[in-house]
């Protein structure tokens, strides 16, 4: 069947389905068309629900080409703002120049207090940011019959780990195992593999090529072990976790700039040494005393809204955003570096792949794989480094200030287009 099905054709899938005699995940293959599967699903809601979804069906997505790939059982697709922050000055390795960046959210006042950081950030010489590491992980866990056996085991993957490298060439030509990380808790053995991945965020990759890995470990190694689990959390995928904090995954990059008393005070409206204080007490102590993972102000805010704008994995924002705010006063002046030891990004494969995502990318100058492959990915680390460095700096800033909820008041709450509107 194809594209060019009548609408009493449609009609009668559709009838089959309200009969239970055809499922959601099967009307693709009915149907010859994925488009028209999510026409058929979002026409049975509207009908059971007795729902409108016309703005879901408002789409430019062609989803013969997400199907398979991004989505499944689809029946349109969501919107969400997208604003832009810049110019915002970035020196780094990879990314070198003034950047607009894109940010989607639906949250008022994010936009302009990012872009306020972004203005003080360029006007202090730009932000620098350096790319410590760049691994992702995948960790296995290994059942053996007792620890005795599992320092054996460990001895022989480290013993062969150039036979274990080779083995990831089979499952992808950009990718390369790098390291391994052994843990050891009583019998079982976590195998932390961390590897290269081009411009992927690869977590995909990652899997694919510890699969391969395992399969290998358990046909070759004369001792008791085997594969009980593929992912055993010691990765660690989308939960917070100290080992991510500490060891790094994905990027692990810092980004920092001097903020001349004079450019705080005429763009910020702050001073520098209560922007250092306000750090210090909120972001170190309130932080601690509350025990949390993370030292920071709002990381989360700003990478959660380049993650969607760009088709990121946003599910990783939980280990993405983890990381400390740093300042020192220089004299009259402010440093202040941000740590991300764990920022997940890629510029090709997921939800990069969209059309809107993809136009996103492009205006920060990453869409597709780098040449080499990875310098893209790099760049896009060291770019949301930046923009996250910018958010911070202006959050701080607005409280020492007290202005943080006089910006929600009038940017957040429809204020301003109020203002508009009575004049």
């Amino acid at each position: 069947m194809d594209a060019g099905r009548s609408a009493a054709d449609i009609e009668e899938v559709l009838a089959r389905l309200e009969r239970g005699e055809v499922s959601f995940s099967k009307l693709e293959e009915v149907l010859g068309n994925a488009n028209l599967a999510v026409l058929t699903r979002r026409r049975f809601l509207e009908r059971k629900l007795g729902v409108s979804l016309s703005g879901i069906a408002s789409t430019i997505i062609d989803f013969e080409e997400l199907y398979g790939y991004n989505i499944e059982n689809a029946i349109g697709a969501v919107q969400i703002p997208v604003g832009v922050v810049g110019p915002l000055k970035v020196n780094g390795d990879y990314a070198k120049g003034e950047f607009y960046v894109p940010l989607a959210t639906t949250e008022g006042a994010l936009v302009a207090s990012v872009n306020r950081g972004a203005k003080a950030v360029t006007a202090s010489g730009g932000a620098y940011v350096k790319v410590l590491k760049d691994g992702m992980t995948r960790a296995p866990l290994i059942w053996t019959p007792s620890v005795i056996e599992a320092s054996k085991f460990v001895e022989w993957v480290k013993a062969n780990m150039e036979v274990l490298k080779s083995k990831v060439s089979e499952v992808t030509r950009h990718g390369s195992l790098q390291d391994v990380q052994p843990f050891i808790v009583g019998n079982l053995v976590w195998l932390r593999f961390i590897y290269r991945t081009g411009d992927a965020m690869g977590m995909n990759m990652a899997t694919l090529a510890s699969d391969r890995i395992c399969s290998y470990i358990e046909e070759h190694y004369e001792g008791d072990a085997r594969c009980i689990s593929l992912s055993g959390n010691m990765c660690t995928d989308k939960k917070p976790a100290f080992i991510n904090r500490l060891l790094g995954r994905g990027k692990y990059v810092v980004s920092e700039a001097v903020i001349p008393r004079s450019v705080a005070e005429s763009v910020l409206k702050a001073r520098t040494d209560l922007i250092h204080y306000i750090n210090q007490a909120k972001n170190l102590l309130g932080s601690s005393v509350a025990g949390s993972v993370s030292f920071n102000a709002h990381y989360a805010n700003v990478i959660a809204a380049v993650f969607i704008a760009t088709g990121q994995d946003v599910a990783q924002v939980v280990e993405s955003s983890m990381g400390f705010t740093w300042t020192e006063l220089r004299g009259e002046d402010l440093y202040i570096s941000v740590t991300l030891p764990s920022l997940e990004v890629g510029t090709i494969g997921g939800g990069t792949r969209l059309r809107t995502q993809r136009e996103a990318l492009s205006i920060i100058g990453v869409a597709g794989g780098g040449d080499p492959p990875g310098v893209n990915a790099l760049k896009l680390a060291e770019i949301v480094a930046a923009t996250v460095l910018a958010g911070e700096l202006n959050l701080l800033a607005a409280l020492a200030s007290g202005h943080l909820a006089k910006a929600h008041e009038k940017l957040g709450r429809g204020r301003a287009r109020q203002a508009r509107l009575e004049r």
